[in-house]
This record gives structure tokens, sequence and C-alpha cells, in this order.
């Protein structure tokens, strides 16, 4: 039988390492080594899985299987408690938190074959598309370390670009699966809500923020999805695993595509030049079966409507927190709090009105269309130490969400959205988002899969680029 070195073993997809795994091929213990060894190696450069948790990892390795990730080794974003293993949400005010019970979508991961080895980095409980806090720094980008790996699921984008895992699991509000998705070069999924988990343990019934896969590429990014999917009574809102299991599902043709793209969403959001010409190649160089054509519905409503229910995300979670442990929060994340616990109730009526709106001309614009497509973000990655970009294009950034416009509308609509690597523009990945209709994770996964076969470009992972 041929052994696989360390190195062979991290550059496997997450799809090949499961086959081996399940033909006993390989190990878990196996491959928990050949993540240690890589972490080890490269994690110095990054900064993308601070936390790691191998003595846990080695422990749960023994006798390992469960479909369908049957022993696989994966990380988990240090916003989700995971039990035993330093939680500390990237705040000083949690620097030093254990729990003690893991929260479900963790427990469903390991019972799934998942073997937790290690906690992501994100910036203070997720308020951030640049991942740094003051517990453990910066995490840089493995194209180019001089460079920001996006956030808020920044580590986990890093982690895998860089090697150190096969799946990450990640969430998203504000982009914060697709932005380090697209600028580490690697796929990102937010999931319709209940389809891969559910929301905070304190507001079960909110739609707004999500969780979901992290991978190299689509097919590992569907094997992790069936990994989450499926009804549970911790979540509410959940929803049953499909009959087709996901990894399987990306198989299906899903025929003539139409897509329909604006580099703008319709004038709502600024793309600079370079962005724009990126993703035109890349649209550019599809075959017959994809139809391309241009022009989004109007989304007049959108910004207030999403920043108003952001708003209460924040008053409700991080809001709610011991005085002590928000005394310590960084000021953008207290602005954000302040702005739900202020705002007036007509604002959040209006926003409910505007949302139902939004919804119907969307609707609408799906009879013309199977999948819209737009940028992930309007840049590229620019400098590690700058928390938001002053500019995008000729548009001032007023601030550090303002910047990630184009994550607005899948995650006011509760639309499944992907970000798809489809280039690079001197030497640093682009991604493309991909918004399907809701609950039609299947026919996303299977559009973005073709999508990938048509482009064929190198994948991660990679070893970091210093700078």
């Amino acid at each position: 039988m041929a052994r696989y070195t360390g190195s062979d073993l991290c550059a496997l997809s997450a799809t090949d390492a499961v086959a081996l795994l399940k033909s006993r091929k390989v190990s878990p213990a196996e491959l928990v080594a050949a993540a240690v060894a890589r972490h080890a190696a490269v994690d110095p450069a990054v900064n993308a899985m601070p936390t790691l948790c191998a003595g846990r990892a080695e422990a749960a390795a023994a006798g390992k299987q469960g479909a369908p990730l049957h022993g696989l080794p994966l990380a988990i974003k240090d916003l989700t408690p995971v039990a035993g293993v330093r939680t500390t949400f990237g705040t000083p005010g949690y620097a030093d938190f254990v729990p003690e019970v893991s929260d479900p979508i963790v427990t469903r991961i390991e019972d799934r074959g998942g073997i937790v080895i290690g906690k992501t980095n994100t910036p203070e409980m997720g308020a951030g598309a640049n991942t740094f806090n003051a517990v453990f720094g910066m995490t840089r980008n493995p194209w180019d370390t001089a460079k920001n790996a996006g956030g808020s699921s920044g580590g986990a984008a890093a982690a895998l670009a860089s090697g150190q895992v096969w799946l990450a699991h990640g969430s998203d509000l504000a982009g914060s699966l697709r932005t380090p998705a697209a600028y580490c070069g690697v796929v990102g999924m937010r999931c319709s809500p209940g389809v891969a988990g559910g929301g905070s343990p304190t507001n079960l019934f909110s739609a707004m923020s999500v969780q979901g896969p992290m991978a190299r590429d689509v097919r590992d990014c569907a094997l992790f999805l069936d990994a989450m999917a499926g009804r549970a009574p911790a979540w509410p809102l959940s929803r049953d695993a499909p009959a087709m299991p996901f990894a399987d599902s990306v198989d299906v043709d899903p025929g003539h595509v139409r897509i329909l793209f604006s580099p703008t969403m319709g004038g709502f959001a600024p793309c600079d030049s370079v962005m724009e010409g990126a993703l035109r190649a890349a649209l550019g160089r599809l075959g017959a079966q994809f139809g391309v054509d241009e022009g989004f519905p109007d989304f007049d409503g959108l910004e207030q409507t999403y920043l108003t229910q952001r708003a209460m995300v924040w008053a409700t979670g991080p809001g709610r927190l011991p005085s002590e442990v928000q005394a310590r929060f960084k000021a953008t994340l207290r602005d954000n709090i302040a702005m739900g616990q202020t705002m007036d109730i007509q604002r959040v009526y209006d926003a409910a009105i505007s949302q139902s709106a939004l919804h119907n001309r969307v609707r609408a614009a799906f009879e013309r269309c199977d999948v819209l497509a737009a940028p992930v973000v309007g840049l590229m990655p620019r400098a590690v130490e700058e928390e938001y970009p002053p500019m995008v294009g000729d548009a001032p950034v007023r601030d550090y969400v303002d910047w990630l416009r184009f994550s607005f509308l899948a995650t006011t609509l509760g639309l499944p959205a992907l970000s798809l690597p489809v280039g690079f523009v001197d030497g640093m990945p682009v991604g493309l988002q991909l918004i399907g209709r809701p609950f039609e994770e299947a026919h996303l996964l299977q559009v973005a899969h073709r999508i990938e076969a048509e482009l064929g470009l190198p994948r991660a992972p990679i070893d970091p680029v210093v700078r």
C-alpha cells in the first residue's frame, strides 16, 4: 500500500482525504499529525489558527468514523464554543474563557466524523472584515502576507489556503464567509437560514447571521455542508437535509444557466476598474452552457433595511454581555451596539416593510435568471494594517461596513450566496459572488462547480508568500 507523507496529505482535497479514510488507507491520527506539522510550519507567517487543540484532536482520532467526514480534521471559528478549548471571541474579556459545552453545530460536525483541531482567528466578536483583535493580533493573507485576509472568517480562509486544514467552519453577517474566501482564493458559502445550523444561543430566531462551510473547492464545500445540514430541536429555523447529499448533487448537470451580472449591483455598491475587469474576464471565459446578461433590480431601501436588522443583532448579542466584558470592546463594536439600542422603533417597522418589497423585486428578477452574479467586494486586498479602505474606486467609505455593501442582499433576504475563485490579479485571487434562490443550495453548488470546472484555475493550498 502506498504511504502518504504529511505534505502529500495536506495537499489533498477534503473529498480525497475522506475517501482515503473510508478505505482505511490513511487513519485519522495520520491526518491529525499532518495538520499539526503543517500548522507549525506555516501558521507563524499568517496567524490563521492561534489556538491549536492537538491533544484533544489526537484523542478524538482513536477509532473515529461516522459519515460524511470519517475522521477528517477541521477548524472552528473562534466565535463558536468548543468544549474544553479556549474560545475568546477575539475580545479581551473572554481571553481565558474555556467553555464546558460545545455549540450544537460543533457537536453535529463531530458526530458526523469531524475532528476539531483548532480555533481560527476572527475580529472582535466578528465585527470587521479585516481579521485582527487584541487577543491574538492580525491574520495575514497567505498569497501575500502584507495583505488583508478578509473577515470575519479570515483565520478560517487563511488556514485553508495555507494547507493547515481541509475544511473550516465560518459564519456570515456582512460577508464574513464570502469576503475572506474571495481574498484567500477558497470557497465560502452563506446558506439560507436554517440549512446549516441555527442562530446564536440568545437569538435563535434571527435569520441574519448564519453559519456555513468553507473549503478549497466546491465539492469539498458541499461535503462540509452535508456535515452541517439537517433539522434539530436546538434550531427552530432548521430544515431537513435534502434526500440527495450536497456532495452528490454537485455532479448533477444544471443545464443552461442564465446569469444576471452587475459589477455594481445596479449602482448599489461601488466597484473599482481592476475588480470589474477581472470578473468580466472570468465570465467571458464561460462556454455556451452559460448565458450572461446585465441588469439588476432596484435595491432602493436595502441599505437602511440591512443596517437596521444588523443593529438588532449587535444589540441582542454582544450588547447583552456583562458590562465588564463590554467595557473592553473596541470603539467600532460599541458603536454597533449603541445603534441597535437607540434607533427609533419606526425604523424597525420600515425595515420590515422594505424587506418584503425587496424580496418581491428580487423574486421577479429570478424569473429571468438562475443566479445573480456580482463582486464579493469592490476592490482587491489592501495592507493588513488598514482596518478598512478609505475609498472603493471613486467612492469614499464611511465605516468598516460601508465597503461590504455587496454582502447586504443575501443577508437581508435569506438567499444562499457563494464566493467562488475565478481568477488572479498580480498573483492575488479574485472571487465572484453567486447568489441563488432561497433554499436552492444544491442548484447554486451545481452552477459553481460547473464554472469552477470551466475556468480550471490552480487551487490552494500554497506555502505563504512572505512579504
